[in-house]
């Protein structure tokens, strides 16, 4: 299957783009620096805050589903929250309406359900508030969509065992690993369309967590 993933260089973009080719499919990183291509299996150049959805459709000819992994990144604005984590989700949407691309997974954050903590940074305020803009966009529409909130990412190696399930589930780490291979169980099961999902490091093997969220 071939898998578009805006946000192709990002650590967990990376990882799954690894694991699809690993067993054969075919892996497109979106990515907006050309110097990141050389990291990738497979990538494309576009700039998901100023490309049309025309633009963006066109790269997703003959994807059986997309991947929204990107974010505007550490050291990045209240601008670019909005225009990176709404605006290119939201565009990415916009693109497989027009493509015919139904399989939509999302990569949100935990935290969203609510307005942010008082407190709280500002710049991480405006974050919070992109990423429940665009699971609401989502959400929306007519799309096979998924949303996976992790909790604190880390780089420790992958345990294979997590936490899934609908929000709230706590607070708490999960490796960049074992969310990639989250994400590709959920790619694999269609039945968890239309969920929404938080994820932590746990005991439960992914394959087992993916099935027990399943309805009915």
């Amino acid at each position: 299957m071939r898998v578009v993933i805006a946000g192709g260089h990002g650590k967990i973009a990376l990882r799954l783009e690894r694991l699809l080719a690993a067993r054969g499919d075919e892996p497109v990183g979106i990515v907006r620096n050309p110097g990141h291509l050389a990291d990738l299996s497979r990538g494309v150049v576009c700039d998901l805050e100023s490309a049309t959805t025309a633009e963006v459709a066109a790269l997703l000819e003959g994807a059986g589903a997309v991947v929204f992994a990107a974010g505007a990144g550490p050291g990045s604005g209240v601008p670019r929250k909005d225009t990176v984590d709404r605006g290119a989700s939201v565009l990415l949407a916009d693109a497989c309406e027009l493509a015919g691309v139904r399989r939509f997974v999302q990569v949100s954050a935990m935290g969203v359900d609510g307005p942010p903590r008082e407190g709280t940074d500002e710049v991480f305020a405006a974050y919070l508030r992109a990423k429940a803009a665009a699971e609401e966009d989502l959400r929306s529409r007519d799309l096979d969509w998924t949303i996976l909130r992790p909790g604190r990412l880390t780089d420790a190696p992958g345990t294979g065992r997590v936490a899934l399930a609908p929000p709230p589930l706590g607070r708490g780490e999960v490796t960049r690993d074992d969310v990639a291979a989250v994400l590709l169980a959920l790619l694999d099961e269609p039945a968890t369309s239309g969920l929404t999902l938080d994820l932590l490091n746990g005991d439960t093997p992914v394959s087992r967590a993916v099935r027990d969220v399943l309805p009915g």
